[in-house]
């Protein structure tokens, strides 16, 4: 039975709760907000521990904990959760500065704990199976992947801007699907109603002929996530929310087969078993970084309005 926590009880706090509260061979030990009205109803409605202090909820013996707190709190947090010896998965994007990513990792490592990194679109069916797809050559040699990542402002978000809350997503299933690092990045993105940016056009590149193209913003009335990849011998359209993959060459229009399931879910489960096994989990906090990386980096070309290289 693994004893797993949950620190930050905000929208998606929530989720990791109901999730874990559902899991056989997973005991949820307890959740912490320091907000008390919410982290105790909470407790009541999952029948588990309420704590306004996530380190009294370390001395219950915890195996894991989800650290769904706001970004500037990820790296003190998870940085005694790793103190505690126990193994984390913090949301994304992993930290507030690639600085502090990179005690996290170092953290981690002199712990032997794991360090998993919530890029849950890893764990969205219809990428998995676009990943599936990329490695078996039906597309041939793949050289653009473009996203568009768009929808109405969420007002809970404040403390980021478009890039770091829901950009960083793509950047990072762009560098999976690929199987490479990103180098280098240029952006256009500014700020009209919101007090970072909330439009970004980000283009990516890897090695010297891989493209990536980002479109996200806060502006667009209704909700669009998808993502075309083109490859030499045909294009994959995939629909992050409706969990598709569409195939076109030359011959055909196919449809993959792609079983619905829930991300996060998926994700969770996932958790628990590296943790449960010890085995080095997928994305790590090196992924995590790495996605940051770029993301900073994009910010950076928006403001000054020129091409960055990633890491330098």
């Amino acid at each position: 039975m693994i004893r797993v926590g949950v620190i930050g009880t905000g929208a998606m706090g929530q989720n990791h709760v109901r999730i874990y509260s559902e899991m056989e061979g997973v005991e949820l030990a307890g959740v912490s907000d320091v907000d008390q009205k919410r982290v105790e109803s909470m407790a009541t409605q999952f029948k588990t521990q309420a704590f306004t202090d996530y380190k009294k909820m370390f001395a219950e013996g915890l195996d894991a904990v989800s650290v769904v707190v706001p970004t500037k709190l990820h790296k003190q947090v998870v940085l005694d959760a790793l103190d505690a010896g126990i193994h984390v998965l913090v949301e994304k994007p992993i930290a507030d500065t690639t600085e502090n990513a990179d005690l996290m990792i170092a953290a981690a490592k002199n712990a032997e704990k794991i360090l998993m990194v919530g890029h849950i679109e890893r764990f969205n069916p219809a990428v998995i199976k676009l990943k599936e797809i990329i490695n078996s050559g039906t597309l041939g040699k793949i050289v653009s992947i473009s996203t568009k990542r768009v929808g109405p402002y969420n007002p809970r978000i404040r403390d980021v801007g478009v890039i770091l809350d829901i950009g960083v997503h793509d950047i990072d299933v762009i560098s999976y699907l690929y199987g490479k690092k990103i180098n280098s990045v240029y952006a256009i993105a500014g700020a009209d109603i919101h007090s970072f940016e909330d439009h970004a056009s980000i283009i990516l590149r890897m090695d010297h002929n891989f493209a990536g193209v980002v479109e996200t913003n806060w502006l667009t009335p209704h909700k669009v996530r998808q993502l075309t990849a083109i490859g030499v011998k045909g294009v994959a359209y995939l629909d992050y929310i409706n969990q598709t993959v569409q195939l076109h060459d030359n011959e055909w229009i196919r449809k993959a087969k792609v079983e619905p399931s829930e991300p996060l879910k998926n994700e969770l489960t996932y958790f628990m078993d590296c943790a449960a096994t010890g085995k080095a989990p997928n994305p790590c906090g090196e992924d995590g970084k790495h996605a940051l990386e770029v993301a900073m980096a994009a910010i950076k070309s928006y403001e000054e309005g020129r091409l960055i290289e990633v890491g330098k």
